[in-house]
């Protein structure tokens, strides 16, 4: 337990805590949306901090990032709780339910990861922002280590955390749930423009690719993929790989298992704007390949999590040497 960042103490007794868009005022004795920072005697808490539910190496592609050191694998680190409550989240069992967790220092964190080989930590399977003590100053002590620190995120924080929180962070996959406002409000009880935001920020810090679960029936509209296409490459860069990922029914939401066909055709409409675009969590004939998207030439060859640069020479395509953003 660590007294939290972010957040004013009121006459009342009551704090409101600063750390994401929900701004909640917590009474004592009483936790915000996200379940994890407490108000104790006017003094909020992180409940959380250095406890760990999950702790894996994982490929890199897992996150999915596919333009990040490509082939390596990442020491991964979650806890508990989330700041938004999704309907259909794929990771409710530590998300949204009182997960068990192990203490593990920031310290140990670091060494675990030189020990077992790792390129660096990344802070991921519950939402690493609500975490934000722990992740900071583990970062901090990872880049003094010459590790690389990785954040995947909902996006859903305040821009002074953020921009703190930036400088430390060598990628990060920000999911974008939804391009629409009444997705965000119905089904994950949160606002949209903060995560394009946080989309924005990243952007202009940091490597960026983002995720998109889509799920019949709630966002799965080719009107819905053109605007996300479109609103991606205007604002992050048509050079964002992009993930599209298949839903299935493992929450509240009952909508069935998202088609192949479905992905498929979302890949062809934000391919129109964007060059990099990526099925995930399905089978489908077309791969994962990397591609130039100057000549077509494979570039980084993937079967599952098995990954081989073949047609690379430093960031740039070997064949017609076309720039293609891929940190190696």
């Amino acid at each position: 337990m660590k007294e939290a960042a972010f957040y004013e103490r009121r006459a009342d007794g009551t704090v409101q805590c600063h750390l994401c868009p929900h701004q909640c005022v917590i009474a004592d004795g009483h936790h915000g949306r996200c379940r994890v920072r407490t108000n104790r005697g006017g003094t909020l808490y992180s409940d959380v901090y250095g406890l760990v539910t999950s702790v894996a190496m994982d490929p890199i592609e897992k996150k999915p990032l596919y333009h990040f050191h490509p082939g390596s694998s990442i020491l991964s680190l979650g806890t508990r709780g989330c700041n938004f409550a999704c309907e259909f989240c794929q990771n409710w069992s530590i998300s949204q339910a009182d997960a068990g967790t192990s203490p593990l220092p920031s310290k140990m964190a670091v060494q675990a990861a030189r020990r077992e080989g790792s390129i660096g930590i990344a802070y991921t399977y519950n939402e690493p922002l609500i975490w934000f003590e722990y992740v900071l100053e583990t970062a901090k002590l990872a880049r003094e280590a010459g590790l690389v620190n990785v954040l995947v995120s909902n996006g859903y924080v305040s821009r002074e955390p953020f921009e703190e929180l930036l400088p430390y962070v060598d990628a990060m996959n920000l999911d974008i749930k939804a391009i629409r406002p009444e997705f965000y409000k119905r089904l994950c009880h949160g606002t949209l423009e903060p995560v394009l935001a946080s989309a924005r920020a990243a952007a202009r810090r940091t490597h960026l690719e983002i995720t998109n679960l889509v799920i019949p029936g709630h966002n799965d509209t080719d009107e819905e993929f053109e605007e996300l296409g479109r609103w991606a490459a205007g604002e992050l860069g048509p050079h964002i790989p992009a993930h599209l990922s298949a839903y299935f029914p493992r929450y509240r939401l009952k909508a069935p298992p998202t088609p192949v066909e479905t992905l498929e055709r979302a890949q062809d409409i934000l391919s129109k704007h964007l060059h990099y675009v990526y099925l995930g969590n399905c089978l489908s004939e077309r791969g994962a390949a990397t591609r130039c998207h100057g000549c077509g030439a494979v570039l980084i060859a993937r079967s599952g999590y098995s990954v081989q640069a073949v047609g690379l020479r430093g960031s740039a395509c070997a064949t017609c040497g076309e720039e293609n953003y891929i940190v190696a």
